[in-house]
């Protein structure tokens, strides 16, 4: 019995762009654009092409892990406050005396 595949539609799919996450990708893009083009030295050139490239090497790595890495940290952030102090949430709260 052969097994049932089912298809990816565009819907299903994660926001990625050149590998990594769409709008980090753009984010460091746009810095190290503006880095070369606003300083307009070599050192500054070589500086932001090291930038781009080291980038968007660690987003595609990240992205490759769990492409939806960038929402999970937002969401941990958002919700630290919130953690309860239990290890596990089957842990019984018994006082225990000495």
């Amino acid at each position: 019995m052969a097994l049932r595949t089912i298809p990816l539609r565009k819907v299903n799919r994660d926001n990625l762009w050149l590998g990594g996450d769409r709008e980090l990708v753009m984010f460091f893009g746009l810095m190290a654009f503006s880095l070369v083009f606003s300083a307009q030295e070599i050192r500054a050139s070589i500086v932001g092409v090291a930038l781009w490239v080291t980038s968007l090497f660690l987003l595609r790595l990240v992205a490759k892990s769990d492409p939806q890495m960038r929402m999970v940290y937002l969401r941990s952030l958002r919700y630290k406050r919130y953690y309860p102090a239990n290890s596990t949430p089957f842990r019984e709260n018994t006082k225990v005396y000495k």
